[in-house]
């Protein structure tokens, strides 16, 4: 796919106009850095930074069955957020195997609407999937590509969005983590604040018009808070312990063996969401394998499918890695045998490093959570 044939969100002209360096990613063309990828790391996990994630797909969906709905769509249960206004979820979608279609947070802002967002990468799929699985319900599915998206992401983050954005946002400074509001409704400034993030820092994900996309970025930018690419948003979701679809769980990973499992509810059983019996089969034959963290005790860089080695147990495989700036360690996650202990070695080129297996997160709030 070359340069002109990708897809490029609202901000396009701000990055070019900052010196982002542009890389494709699914179909986009993205901002990967500005400049230095470890510097916009820090950044946010020490003051504030921002994300261009317009290319994620923003779905609402209406209707006075959304619930009943949802409720066989998604493995987690949106009972707990039903009657909570604003409240957030972040749950698997499965397919009838119980593989993962998608990871997706939804927002239950009133008992006849729900705000899904899902990845960019999967969007077709994704929607193609909720499409066919509406059968006759009561709902309308409407993908929203006039709204953009900004993350504003780190310890700072909230209040210079406020000092940038001021009555734009009035009200999100009283939102509690994983909720979400509605401001202005109606109105050409109209935002939709969700106190949500993929980087382990506290924060606001800010929609608004595609129009206005630019202006918000832009006082953003003036107020103090870093522009920041893919790059940076990948070291810090590693270190967060935050999967990445299709590196760390996919359609032929179920969410039990993919360090998912807090996201499955299987207390209500009458609750027969779609990928159940295959999940519960899977539980009663025993699980093989679990997801953990490891830290390269040597010079080196963990990497997606590096081979891990467990004695006397088997082999797993690293779905993701990464050099953390935060730890200044190599990091990654793993697909492990269920019995591994604290020890295993990675095959990295032709040599076996030894390395240590730890429980997720790395980082979270800037603080090291492991030795």
């Amino acid at each position: 796919m070359t340069q002109t044939e990708l897809k490029t969100t609202p901000l396009f002209n701000a990055h070019q106009k900052m010196g982002a360096k542009l890389v494709e990613f699914g179909g986009w063309n993205m901002p990967i850095h500005y400049g230095s990828q470890i510097e916009e790391h820090l950044q946010v996990r020490r003051d504030a930074g921002m994300f261009d994630v317009c290319h994620m797909t923003i779905v609402d969906l209406r209707g006075c069955e959304v619930m009943d709905y949802l409720s066989r769509l998604l493995a987690n249960d949106v009972a707990k957020i039903s009657d909570k206004p604003g409240k957030a979820l972040y749950s698997c979608m499965l397919n009838n195997d119980g593989g993962v279609i998608d990871d997706l947070i939804i927002y239950a802002m009133e008992p006849a609407w729900v705000r899904v967002i899902v990845n960019s990468a999967t969007r077709v799929k994704d929607l193609a999937w909720m499409r066919t699985q509406l059968g006759s319900s009561a709902v309308d599915l409407t993908e929203r590509d006039d709204l953009a998206m900004i993350a504003v992401q780190g310890p700072n983050a909230r209040t210079l969005a406020a000092d940038a954005l001021a009555d734009e946002i009035a009200g999100a400074e009283l939102l509690k983590p994983f909720n979400a509001l509605l401001i202005n409704p109606g109105a050409a400034n109209e935002r939709f604040v969700a106190r949500t993030g993929y980087t382990g820092e506290d924060g606001y994900e800010i929609v608004c018009s595609n129009e206005q996309a630019d202006g918000v970025w832009n006082r953003l930018a003036a107020s103090g808070v870093k522009p920041c690419g893919l790059g940076a948003r990948d070291t810090l979701r590693l270190e967060a312990g935050m999967n990445l679809y299709g590196n760390d769980m996919d359609e032929t990973q179920s969410p039990l063996e993919s360090g998912l499992s807090w996201t499955v509810d299987f207390s209500n059983e009458q609750r027969h969401f779609i990928g159940r019996e295959a999940l519960e089969k899977q539980k009663a034959s025993g699980l093989k394998y679990k997801f953990a963290g490891l830290i390269l005790n040597a010079k080196g860089v963990l990497r997606a499918h590096q081979k891990v080695i467990v004695a006397n147990e088997g082999e797993g495989e690293l779905t993701s890695g990464t050099f953390s700036p935060t730890m200044q360690k190599a990091i990654g996650f793993a697909r492990i045998p269920i019995a591994a202990g604290e020890q295993c070695q990675v095959q990295i080129r032709n040599k076996l490093l030894d390395a240590r297996i730890v429980k997720l997160p790395f980082v979270r709030q800037g603080k090291i959570l492991v030795d």
